[in-house]
């Protein structure tokens, strides 16, 4: 089982890869960034879109706030990066706010992607927020490698202390 000190740590490697991955989707054109590559989500602009969407769901989830089926969120590439970072800032105070009971318990919860209701634990969950993002990070980053940008170092242990 993780712990809250697990929590913060990938808080703030996701703040970082995001931050760091949204910076060399800047040079590219707005154009580029929508281009379907191929990829699961067709371009980069797609990704970011997804992982905002789903990160919000599970940001609301774990909130208690209404949670409706996801939907398209026709952003631009500017507005989309505010809307990360302040995403990013609301999991890491998210993180900060764990306790042992709510990771150790099971958590409700339905899926309008699977249309089922579900009951996990909590901990389980809030490794799959940040397994999800780092996923897709890895797409992102392989169409940022595509267009000639490398983004750096991307394991966790280089995440500046």
């Amino acid at each position: 089982m993780i712990d809250r000190n697990y929590a913060l740590r990938m808080a703030a490697y996701n703040r970082w890869m995001n931050q760091n991955l949204y910076a060399c989707a800047a040079r590219l054109s707005d154009e580029q960034r929508r281009e379907d590559r191929g990829a699961f989500f067709k371009s980069l602009h797609g990704t970011f879109e997804h992982l905002v969407s789903t990160d919000t769901i599970w940001m609301d989830r774990f909130k208690l706030r209404r949670v409706g089926p996801m939907e398209p969120l026709a952003l631009s590439f500017d507005a989309l990066r505010s809307r990360r970072e302040a995403l990013d800032e609301e999991i890491a105070e998210w993180a900060g706010s764990l306790e042992a009971e709510w990771l150790a318990g099971d958590f409700r919860y339905y899926s309008y992607a699977y249309g089922a209701h579900f009951s996990k634990p909590g901990w389980q969950l809030a490794a799959h927020l940040f397994n999800h993002q780092t996923h897709h990070r890895g797409q992102a980053t392989t169409l940022l490698m595509q267009f000639g940008i490398d983004p750096g170092p991307t394991d966790l242990p280089m995440l500046p202390d």
